[in-house]
């Protein structure tokens, strides 16, 4: 039975295919003939799929120019710009492709990264046709449940990299009918859809204003029981093996289960259950033939066409030829992403009207699957269902939550602690997501970040790490008798403090740094006000808010630079003595934030008026802000010098 929807709507839809078009005339520069069949193969295969153009996101020497998560958020990104929407407002990716960059983790989360997206929940299909189906059909489910306002689907193919002709070297460059088959009919490319709860009019559609357009059912079925693999990857020919069945991937590649192919012969078997699982859609009521104003159909071959037609039509259930659109002909066929690049082209180029329904229809040959959509144009004023009342909904933790967490455990806290820590760790981890995802760290991450970054990272910090001790000794001479205690525990930190900034300038000095005078270097505009506003608290009475900065500073030093610093040795191939600083660090303060513990309990023993806590949270929370400040700006500006 399909899935109805009530409230989700298409808010808008993007794709993005790599490089410039490619010619069948020019195919032989990107996927390479063979042998002396391979001519005779890919004439008669052109000849019958009708594509006359295709992207490829390898270039002509076989080199890769966009990885498959980078023509994932590419589309991602059209799809935002197409309905001017920003991706914070989104809080789940689903994503559907035969394959990813890596074999895991899952192609979502690598897409993610990609993006440097906010935290959120992550799905990934594996699958081929129908996988973009299912990705949209979990999205849509948490859009319907209430579970999210917004959600984003993509699917993203790039099988170019398994056509490559060294790809067949260990074979002799000799291979089979089904697997050439393949190198003649797929090509590379993404699409997307940002789903919602209730959208205005449609956004990035030709003539389409005052119309919204709503999803209103998908329905998928797989028939894996009842037929052999006609489309695979990963054995071989004979289907006896698999390629993890052999003892090196050398061995796998010679026997041939590296190769993607498509047993041809079963082909017609697929077409015939999706036009019999059509009529029974029809029977049922979900769909009207006559209603159907636009049918989308993904075919790898335009050979199909009359197959899919002759069908429909003996079973009475035909939908005119001049309703149908497809782009294979210059888009090419890109698998799970083919009917969102299809959908959005569609709803790019095409004037809509309100009461007009668009059909969709994709087969899938891997093992047999048939998926289905119906989408409803309604007028942009029409009464919305409206959402269900919403649970709050936790976002989804980043791959690294689990490595970065809190500096304290709230679960392992004294009980006086508990909600203390409770509301300073989801600071923190708001804080730690979004340094996680600033240019600085990025660069860190992706392997980008050079020894000029390092050394500038450094011209920033140094000046920083300076005024540490400075301002603690300031807090600590500014709270009142009751609180010597505090002071004492707090001056033992700061003297611990007070060279930390020669030990990081000398490591700076070692790794190549050019400022001889530490006087010379200068923060940036995030340092300067993280700087100005703990100097101005410093001086305030009673300053325990302050220990809300040291959580944030100690724990960023204790947490987030540990994580940073295999990257960065790996990265730069620094001798040991140019990165003291880090390394201390790492060890260190982990004893550091033990005494601030106790310091807190302190405080809070001490605490007659009751408001130390929110003290402690809110500065926390401004010093977050500012510290994130200033790691944004480390590669936006040079530190100012005389």
């Amino acid at each position: 039975m399909p899935v109805p929807f009530q409230r989700v709507y298409l808010e808008s839809a993007g794709y993005f295919l790599p490089g410039e078009p490619v010619s069948n005339e020019g195919m032989d520069a990107y996927i390479a003939p063979l042998n002396r069949m391979s001519q005779r193969i890919k004439r008669r295969i052109l000849a019958e799929n009708g594509i006359r153009e295709r992207y490829y996101a390898i270039d002509a020497e076989g080199r890769t120019v966009y990885s498959n998560a980078q023509l994932a958020a590419g589309a991602i990104r059209h799809c935002l710009q197409q309905g001017a929407a920003e991706l914070s407002r989104v809080s789940l990716l689903a994503s559907g492709s035969s394959g990813g960059d890596a074999l895991m983790p899952g192609f979502a989360n690598m897409i993610q990264g990609e993006l440097a997206a906010p935290p959120m929940e992550t799905l990934s299909v594996h699958g081929i046709c129908a996988a973009g189906v299912s990705a949209i059909q979990a999205a849509a489910q948490g859009v319907e449940m209430g579970a999210h306002r917004s959600a984003l689907a993509v699917a993203s193919e790039m099988p170019s990299r398994l056509f490559k002709r060294s790809r067949f070297a260990a074979r002799g460059y000799e291979c089979d009918f089904d697997s050439h088959f393949l190198r003649w009919m797929l090509s590379d490319g993404a699409g997307a859809l940002l789903l919602s709860d209730g959208a205005p009019a449609l956004a990035g559609t030709h003539g389409a204003a005052g119309v919204r357009l709503r999803l209103k059912w998908i329905h998928q079925r797989a028939f894996s029981g009842d037929y052999p693999v006609c489309m695979q990857l990963g054995l071989t020919e004979d289907r006896a093996r698999g390629h993890l069945d052999f003892a090196s991937w050398s061995e796998a590649e010679a026997a041939g289960a590296l190769s993607l192919r498509q047993d041809i012969r079963l082909l017609p078997h697929l077409f015939d259950i999706g036009i019999h699982e059509y009529a029974g859609l029809v029977r049922e009521g979900w769909v009207d033939p006559s209603r159907v104003d636009h049918f989308l159909c993904h075919y790898s071959s335009e050979k199909f066409i009359p197959v899919v037609d002759g069908l429909m039509q003996k079973a009475g259930l035909a939908i005119p030829r001049e309703r149908w659109y497809s782009n294979l002909a210059w888009r090419g066929n890109t698998g799970a992403a083919s009917i969102m690049i299809m959908l959005a082209e569609f709803l790019q180029t095409r004037s809509l009207k309100a009461g007009e329904q668009i059909f969709c229809y994709v087969p899938e040959s891997g093992r047999f699957m048939a998926a289905y959509m119906l989408f409803e144009v309604e007028a942009a004023d029409a009464a919305a269902v409206p959402a269900p009342a919403r649970a709050a909904v936790p976002a989804a933790a980043e791959p690294e939550a689990q490595a970065i967490a809190p500096p304290h455990d709230p679960a392992g806290a004294p009980q006086a602690l508990g909600g203390l820590l409770t509301e300073l760790a989801s600071i923190w981890h708001d804080y730690r997501s979004r340094v996680w995802r600033t240019p600085l760290v990025r660069q860190i991450r992706e392997r980008r970040f050079a020894l000029p970054n390092y050394l500038n990272w450094m011209e920033h910090w140094i000046p920083q790490v300076r005024e540490g001790s400075k301002w603690m000794r300031e807090g600590a001479s500014s709270l009142a008798q009751p609180y010597q205690s505090l002071a004492s525990l707090i001056g033992v930190h700061a003297s611990e403090e007070q060279d930390d900034f020669m030990i990081l300038f000398s490591d700076y000095r070692k790794a190549g740094g050019a400022v001889d005078d530490i006087d010379a270097l200068r923060r940036n505009p995030g340092g300067e006000a993280l700087n100005a506003y703990l100097h101005g608290l410093a001086a305030t009475p009673n300053p325990v808010g302050l220990l809300g900065a040291i959580y944030i500073i100690e724990g960023t030093g204790q947490r987030i630079v540990p994580a940073l610093l295999p990257l960065i040795k790996a990265g730069l191939k620094l001798p040991p003595e140019a990165l003291r600083f880090l390394e201390y660090h790492g060890h260190n303060d982990e004893n550091h934030l033990n005494r601030w513990l106790a310091a807190v309990e302190m405080a809070m023993a001490l605490d007659g008026e009751g408001g130390a806590a929110r003290r402690i949270i809110d500065t926390a929370r401004h010093t977050a802000a500012l510290y994130l400040m200033q790691f944004e700006h480390v590669t936006q500006a040079q530190p100012a010098r005389p």
